[in-house]
């Protein structure tokens, strides 16, 4: 039997703007194993924007079920939400969305200080975290001290520090170089080869043809669900 992380059945979502309603999902139904690495793909409109913040806990649906790491997270507060984010998904944003008045190292243990770990605990984990991206020796720069790249390390660190059960990357190189792009997805490579569960959301087929499954969004509907046949290798 698969050991699935995310069940998502029959998920809708319509957005009331003024008097119209805007049917952004139309009832999307999938699974996603543990330790699977899965790219959503979609033009503009097509949902995966609104899948991800669902599957990200950011927003709940109109209607049907999400069921992440064995638990219905489908209408849960605001505040529960809040809690199953933290414990549950790293996320790895186009913009880093790092603290800039902290270091790497600072803004890697957020996630850990809202989860009321202990501090000496915090720098543990931060550094290991830090360690495992190949940023030993940057932990006490600050984003501005950083290159793209580093910023986007210290990013994936942050999501990885509280052994989330999926991580959720979105557009995670849209503003890096193609070099620097390359890099952060071969980061995510060994991420997946040391049995993380990645969720990437990306429009540039480029980039998704490292995931080993491509699901493709239009109109609010799954438009094919495939694992990939031309997996990008790295040497």
């Amino acid at each position: 039997m698969a050991d699935n992380v995310i069940e998502i059945e029959n998920i809708k979502k319509i957005y009331r703007v003024g008097t119209q309603e805007v049917h952004a999902l139309r009832g999307v139904t999938t699974t996603i194993e543990r330790g699977d690495y899965v790219a959503i793909m979609g033009p503009s409109g097509s949902g995966k924007s609104t899948l991800m913040n669902i599957i990200g806990a950011l927003d709940t649906p109109t209607s049907g079920i999400y069921v992440l790491n064995r638990m219905n997270v489908s209408y849960l507060t605001d505040e529960k939400l809040a809690e199953i984010r933290n414990k549950e998904i790293g996320f790895v944003f186009q913009t880093f969305n790092l603290l800039h008045q902290y270091s790497a190292l600072e803004n890697v243990m957020l996630p850990l200080i809202y989860g009321g770990v202990e501090k000496q605990e915090r720098i543990v984990r931060g550094e290991a975290a830090l360690t495992n991206v190949g940023l030993e020796s940057r932990m006490t720069h600050k984003p501005n001290e950083l290159s793209g790249g580093q910023r986007q390390r210290v990013a994936v660190a942050r999501a990885l520090v509280n052994n989330p059960a999926i991580i959720l990357a979105d557009e995670p190189t849209g503003n890096l170089d193609t070099k620097t792009s390359i890099d952060i997805m071969r980061l995510f490579h060994d991420i997946h080869v040391a049995g993380n569960t990645i969720i990437l959301v990306t429009h540039e087929e480029d980039i998704a043809r490292h995931a080993h499954r491509i699901i493709r969004l239009r109109d609010g509907e799954i438009e094919s669900d495939e694992r990939n046949q031309e997996i990008t290798k790295f040497n």
